[in-house]
């Protein structure tokens, strides 16, 4: 058989690292061996490992209506910086993606327009035409708990009718856990108030009222507390946790740079999280890229948006983590690729036979600190500038590179997974 490319390494593969050749044919992968013959062209991976590009199943990238906080290019190309080969872009935009109309018109708006791969959520709305817009996306987002949009639904009996249908679709739907129903709106100045206007037990109790769905296809997003965490494994829901979440509390963390929904717990259940994530109890990472400008940042805290940027430093950091010993290099690969692909439907995320060729090497050895004039978010701020974190020397999409020795060379190849126009 011809291959368009042969890739050659150390590689992770079935969950160990071994010497492998790659074929890549039309973009999948089409063979894995200890050696292949031929090939139109090889890359021989002398150091670092090849490993399963990441998927970020989380992120907000603000087109089509503002795009002056993020757009698809620079979302993107953020993304592949950090090793991610795949973006799953939520529907709390301007304007929201709420029915069939809105979703067409956003993936003719970013066709074209992406470094990596990418699909497109859609919102669950009282009557969403579920069984149509299924077919055309990675999943539905349930917003419980207001934030960034106008697509709150709270209400157990709209919630239910709506989640049969999805069900009925065999699609995931993604929660924004938090009962709005025990969110106080009273003034913030500092991140203490507004985890006091966000207390735990909302979170928890959103989780209690979806225990009716146990076993369903249900993603909690950005876990904040073991509780939740328990409560959901339980359920046999996936589960999603940030870095933000992991690292940060109010007290020294307490400037609108950190303000988030659901917001940075205390140190005693951020801790108590952590332990969650060490003991590989939780799914997947997911980065909760939102985006917003410098400007809009150092506004009053009051005035000043919810959300952090993330989608170029997430996986970065957490390749670090891998290179201290703070976690294998198997549940970096199990939650950053495998987990996120397969909950998501996509043949992404596995060095296999079959699946999209999309690959990212890096090498533990070389280590640096972020350094946010480097990044490329439109947002121009991160609370991880000075972290150490390893960043990929080579990065493909599909078999074709995007990244070479830590530089970009590549192209708007990206393409939507789910439903093409």
């Amino acid at each position: 058989m011809g291959y368009d490319l042969v890739v050659c390494g150390k590689a992770f593969v079935n969950g160990q690292i071994k010497y492998s050749e790659v074929g890549i044919a039309n973009g999948s992968i089409s063979a894995i061996k200890s050696s292949i013959q031929g090939g139109d062209k090889r890359i021989d991976v002398t150091g670092g490992i090849i490993l399963p590009g990441f998927v970020d199943p989380h992120v907000h990238f603000r087109a089509p209506g503002l795009t002056d906080k993020e757009d698809f290019p620079s979302g993107t190309l953020s993304a592949v910086h950090g090793g991610v080969t795949c973006v799953l872009d939520m529907p709390n935009t301007v304007p929201p993606v709420a029915d069939v109309d809105a979703l067409l018109e956003k993936k003719s708006h970013v066709k074209r327009k992406a470094y990596t791969d990418y699909g497109l959520f859609a919102a669950v709305t009282p009557g969403c035409r579920a069984n149509l817009l299924a077919p055309l996306v990675p999943g539905f987002k349930l917003f419980m708990g207001s934030t960034t949009g106008k697509i709150l639904l709270n209400d157990d009996a709209e919630i239910g009718s709506a989640m049969r249908d999805i069900f009925g679709t065999g699609k995931r739907v993604s929660v924004h856990a938090e009962d709005d129903d025990l969110i106080l709106r009273e003034p913030e100045k500092n991140c203490r108030d507004h985890l006091r206007n966000r207390p735990v037990e909302a979170e928890i109790n959103a989780l209690r009222r979806l225990s009716r769905f146990k076993g369903k296809n249900i993603n909690i997003c950005h876990n904040t507390n073991a509780e939740s965490v328990a409560l959901a494994n339980e359920l046999g829901f996936t589960t999603e946790v940030t870095l933000h979440h992991l690292f940060f509390e109010p007290d020294r963390y307490s400037t609108s740079e950190y303000k988030v929904n659901p917001p940075i717990r205390n140190a005693a259940v951020r801790d108590k999280l952590y332990k969650m994530f060490i003991g590989n109890k939780i799914s997947m990472f997911g980065s909760d890229h939102a985006p917003h400008t410098t400007a809009d940042k150092s506004q009053d805290f009051d005035s000043a948006p919810s959300g952090i940027p993330g989608v170029e430093t997430t996986m970065p950091i957490v390749m670090n983590m891998v290179r201290k010993n703070t976690i294998p290099l198997s549940q970096a690969v199990s939650m950053g690729s495998e987990v996120p692909a397969a909950s998501f439907g996509m043949k992404k995320g596995k060095i296999k036979e079959g699946y999209d060729a999309d690959l990212a090497v890096f090498d533990v050895r070389k280590f640096t600190d972020i350094n946010v004039r480097k990044l490329h978010s439109k947002a121009g701020h991160s609370p991880y500038d000075g972290w150490e974190a390893v960043f990929p020397e080579i990065v493909m999409v599909r078999g074709e590179v995007q990244i070479d020795g830590g530089e970009f060379c590549g192209d708007r190849i990206g393409e939507d997974a789910y439903g093409k126009l």
